[in-house]
C-alpha cells in the first residue's frame, strides 16, 4: 500500500507541474500503463473523456486511444482508428513503429509527438491520443466532429450586392473562403497560439509580394509581446497590439466578410485570424475605412462617391450639432432670421433648464433608447426604440421640460450617427465634449474643441503607418478612393505606403 501512495504521490507531482507550465523534465515512458495512468490523472474529473483499451487479434499489441466525446466524431475513431487496430495483421508479433502505424489507420493525419503539452492542447481541440506499448512517444489523430455554425451572411455587415457568405467560428472554414479567393502560392498564413489556458490559434495572413514588411514585423512583434489567459474574441487582441491604448478611434480594422479581408490582403495590408470567432482584424488601418462601405466597390462609382461624401459631412454632423445649436441659443441667437429667433425664444420660454443641461440630458435618454433597442430582443427592440423615442419626446415637450427644436436637432444628431456605424465610439464621446465647451465659451469653444478633433485625427498612425494621406498632391491617382471612389479604370495603383508593390493594374499587351 505505502508503495500504490508513493507511486500516487509521484504522478500527482507530475501532474501540478504540467499544470504550472513545466514540461521540460516530463518525458511519456514506454510503458502503456504509466502513461495512461498519467493521462487519466491530468484529466481527472473531466466528464467528457473517453478512455478505450485495444488489441491485436493476435494478442500481440496493446494500444489506448483518449478522446474527448462531443469534440471527436465518434464514428470515425471506431471505423478508421479502433478497427484497423483489431484487426490488421500487420502487428502480429507485437513489433509497433511509426510507419506501421501511419500505414494501418484510414485518417487524414498521423503526428508523432512527444510533447506532452501539444497532446492536451490537441485532444482538447478534437484530435484523438493513441498510446502503444513499448514505446516512448504517441500519436495524434486527426478525428474532428464538432458542430459548427453554417456560413451565413453577416447580420451587421448585409449589403445589395456582391457576395453574401461571411466567416464562421472555425478558423480552417475562414482560410478556405480565402484561399477560394485568392488562388496563388503567395498567400501565406502563419499560425500561432495565445492564451495561457485557452491555447488559442490565430494565423496571421498577407500576400508575400505586396505587404509591407516593416509592418509585418512590428504586427509579429506586438502579437508576441502578449502574454494573457485566455483569447476569447479579436477584440482581446485589438485592445492588445493598437497604437494608442486609450483613443476612442480604431488603429485595427474588423471584418466578417471574406471578399473584404481578400480586398485588404491585395492593397498589402495584413489579416488575423482567430480560432472560435467570426470576426477578422486587419492593419494597418486608414480613417477613410471608417466611411467606406463593402458594398462600394460593387456599385455605380458615382452613387458610391455621393453616399461617402455624405457619411463623411454626416459624421461632423453628428459631434458638432448639438455644440453649434446650444452656442446660437445660449451667446449669439441675434445670428438668426428674426422669425426664427422669435419661434425658438417662444419654444424655450416655459422651459426651466438652461439650453445646454437640456441637451445633455436629451442626449443621454436617446443613447439610453439606442442602446436598449440592441440589448433587447430584435423583435421587440426596433419597436422600443422608435415609440420610445416619439412617446418620450412628445410627452417632454408638452411638459415644457424640453423645447421643440432641441428635440429635433437630438434626432438629426441620431440620425446622422447612424451613417457611420464604424465610428460609434468617437461620435458618443465628442458630441458631449463639444457639447460642454460649447456651453461654457460659445463658438469659442467650439472652434478650440475642433482643432483638438482635427490634430488628433491628424495624428492617428496603425502600426507605425499613417491613418490620414497629406500628400498635397491632388491627382486623381492620390485621392481615387479617399473622398470619392473612382472608377476601376483609374485605379492603376494601390494605396501608398501600404504595399511594396503599388501597381496594381497595368495595360494587357
Amino acid at each position: 500500500m505505502h508503495k500504490n501512495e508513493k507511486k500516487q504521490e509521484k504522478l500527482e507531482r507530475k501532474v501540478r507541474q504540467l499544470n504550472h507550465g513545466r514540461t521540460d523534465n516530463i518525458k511519456l515512458g514506454t510503458s502503456l500503463d504509466e502513461n495512461k495512468e498519467l493521462f487519466l490523472e491530468l484529466f481527472k474529473n473531466v466528464g467528457t473523456l473517453r478512455v478505450r483499451d485495444i488489441q491485436n487479434k493476435h494478442g500481440a499489441g496493446r494500444f489506448c486511444i483518449f478522446f474527448l466525446d462531443g469534440l471527436t466524431n465518434g464514428i470515425n475513431v471506431n471505423q478508421h482508428v479502433v478497427m484497423p487496430l483489431t484487426e490488421s495483421d500487420a502487428m502480429s508479433d507485437g513489433s509497433i513503429c511509426e510507419e506501421s502505424v501511419k500505414q494501418l489507420l484510414y485518417v487524414n493525419s498521423v503526428k508523432r509527438v512527444d510533447s506532452i503539452e501539444e497532446i492536451i492542447e490537441s485532444l482538447t481541440y478534437g484530435d484523438t491520443l493513441l498510446l502503444a506499448d513499448g514505446i516512448d512517444y504517441a500519436f495524434l489523430l486527426e478525428t474532428k466532429g464538432f458542430t459548427l455554425r453554417a456560413i451565413a451572411e453577416p447580420e451587421g455587415e448585409n449589403i445589395l450586392n456582391g457576395p453574401k457568405e461571411g466567416f464562421n467560428e472555425a478558423i480552417m472554414t475562414n482560410l478556405s473562403m480565402l484561399h477560394r479567393k485568392l488562388r496563388t502560392n503567395e498567400f501565406k498564413v502563419e499560425f500561432s497560439t495565445l492564451g495561457r489556458r485557452t491555447k488559442t490559434k490565430i494565423c496571421v495572413c498577407y500576400i508575400d509580394s505586396l505587404v509591407d514588411r516593416s509592418v509585418l514585423n512590428e504586427v509579429k512583434r506586438r502579437l508576441g509581446t502578449i502574454d494573457i489567459d485566455g483569447v476569447l474574441d479579436t477584440n482581446y487582441i485589438a485592445e492588445l497590439i493598437k497604437d494608442k491604448k486609450m483613443s476612442p478611434y480604431k488603429t485595427v480594422g474588423f471584418t466578417e466578410r471574406p471578399d473584404v479581408v481578400a480586398g485588404k490582403l491585395l492593397e498589402g495590408r495584413i489579416a488575423i485570424i482567430v480560432d472560435g470567432t467570426p470576426v477578422v482584424l486587419t492593419a494597418p488601418y486608414l480613417f477613410i475605412e471608417n466611411f467606406q462601405s463593402n458594398e462600394d466597390y460593387y456599385l455605380n462609382f458615382l452613387y458610391t462617391t455621393f453616399a461617402r461624401i455624405l457619411r463623411i459631412i454626416g459624421y461632423f454632423l453628428t459631434v458638432l450639432t448639438p455644440a453649434i445649436y446650444i452656442s446660437i441659443i445660449a451667446y449669439q441667437i441675434e445670428i438668426l432670421p428674426p422669425a426664427l429667433t422669435l419661434n425658438i425664444a417662444s419654444a424655450q420660454q416655459n422651459v426651466p433648464l438652461p439650453a445646454a443641461l437640456e441637451a445633455v440630458i436629451m442626449l443621454i435618454i436617446f443613447d439610453l433608447l439606442k442602446e436598449t433597442g440592441v440589448r433587447t430582443p430584435s423583435s421587440v427592440g426596433q419597436t422600443l426604440s422608435i415609440v420610445g423615442a416619439l412617446v418620450i419626446g412628445q410627452a417632454a415637450v408638452e411638459a415644457k421640460f424640453v423645447s421643440a427644436p432641441l428635440i429635433i436637432v437630438v434626432a438629426f444628431t441620431g440620425l446622422t450617427n447612424l451613417l457611420t456605424p464604424k465610428l460609434n465610439a468617437s461620435a458618443f464621446m465628442y458630441k458631449y465634449i463639444f457639447l460642454i465647451f460649447a456651453g461654457i465659451l460659445g463658438f469659442f469653444g467650439v472652434i478650440v474643441c475642433l482643432s483638438f478633433f482635427i490634430i488628433q485625427i491628424i495624428n492617428l498612425t496603425s502600426f507605425g503607418a499613417s491613418q490620414i494621406r497629406l500628400s498635397g498632391n491632388m491627382k486623381l491617382q492620390h485621392i481615387k478612393d479617399i473622398l470619392i471612389r473612382a472608377p476601376w479604370t483609374a485605379m492603376k495603383t494601390r494605396p501608398k505606403g501600404l504595399s511594396q508593390n503599388h501597381t496594381r493594374m497595368a495595360r494587357k499587351e
